[in-house]
């Protein structure tokens, strides 16, 4: 059976450009502090018109033009968000309808941060399980507006968080070359659920004046919390996926993080012993995009050539719930190879 693989990648940034400047004054830091905590230069902002669907749409359209898939190709479309257009319906449905993939079953997935590679490897397993006889392709976004649920004031988010979206396109890949997603893990652990979340706007706490007066409505984070949880499980998590893979640490030549901070990530990196591996990070231009950061960290490492066919790659990303997912990639050859200024919104 060939196996299921990446066909193409696409993403979108918005236009806007935010410097540590101007989201420092409100949170009352400087430019030195904000690189020296996180390694973020810049970030992304949406603008108000822009709707999480519409930068999800316009990062599907490029994965799908570079993977040379037609919309009506597309048997599933999964959302990983964790700032929807509204409540309901899904925003999957919206992206179904704005890139007119009118055959595709589509629906969101809330692992927060690490939303994308759960998406990823539930959307593989289908295809899997497919027969191998039909041109079955799947649509697979990261897609986030950080900016809507920020408080400014706050230092330990303000600084940390850019808007954006990212996409692949999977399918079946060429019998017998090798390719594909090797493996993927998927951890949740429940007990640190305290850790990342947005209190209000939910079951437990509806939307009242009050609980706008309180500020319940934005995204709120236990920095130091996350930092020691990402220390003590992304290594272990990394190197049970390996092992159950059956492939050493010193086969990966591209380890693709959630983008989450730069001085943090690069304080683990040691840690995973990925000896020959290159860590990629967007996070100096991009901040932090949420379930967006693992594809476009992605798409600007393919775009920018630096992936050869037969290239071993781990996607991991980390989020609220608490949630790591992980996959092993072999790349293969995609069809349509576009420029890496496609990164660039209009």
């Amino acid at each position: 059976m060939s196996a299921i693989g990446i066909l193409g990648t696409g993403s979108m940034l918005p236009s806007v450009v935010v410097t540590n400047e101007e989201i420092g004054n409100g949170a009352g830091v400087t430019d030195e502090w904000i690189i020296r905590k996180t390694g973020i230069r810049e970030r992304r902002r949406a603008q108000d018109h822009q709707a999480t669907s519409d930068l999800a749409a316009a990062a599907a359209e490029r994965a799908l033009r570079q993977a040379g898939v037609l919309p009506h190709e597309v048997a599933y479309i999964v959302l990983a968000t964790s700032t929807p257009d509204q409540p309901q319906p899904p925003t999957a449905s919206f992206v179904q309808h704005l890139i007119g993939a009118v055959n595709a079953v589509a629906f969101d997935v809330n692992a927060v941060c690490s939303g994308f590679v759960y998406a990823l490897s539930l959307v593989e397993r289908v295809l899997r399980t497919e027969p191998a006889t039909e041109a079955r392709y799947g649509l697979v976004i990261g897609a986030d507006i950080y900016s809507r649920i920020l408080d400014y004031s706050d230092r330990r988010t303000a600084i940390l968080f850019g808007d954006g979206a990212g996409a692949v396109v999977l399918g079946r890949t060429t019998e017998g070359d090798g390719s594909g997603i090797l493996a993927t893990s998927l951890v949740s652990r429940g007990d640190q659920h305290r850790l990342i979340g947005v209190p209000a706007g939910g079951s437990r706490m509806p939307a009242t004046a009050d609980t706008v007066e309180q500020g319940a409505h934005f995204f709120q984070m236990d920095g130091r919390g996350v930092r020691s949880f990402v220390q003590e499980n992304l290594p272990k998590a990394v190197h049970k996926l390996l092992a159950d893979a059956g492939i050493g640490a010193d086969a990966v030549r591209h380890f693709v993080p959630h983008q989450a901070n730069g001085v943090m990530l690069r304080e683990v990196w040691p840690e995973l012993k990925l000896i020959n591996a290159e860590l990629q990070l967007t996070v100096e231009l991009h901040g932090n995009t949420g379930a967006a950061s693992v594809p476009i960290a992605l798409d600007a490492v393919h775009r920018g050539g630096e992936l050869a066919e037969g290239d071993v790659v781990l996607l991991s990303a980390f989020g609220g719930g608490m949630a790591i997912g992980s996959a092993l990639v072999s790349w293969g050859r995609t069809r349509h190879a576009r420029p890496v200024r496609e990164l660039q919104s209009t």
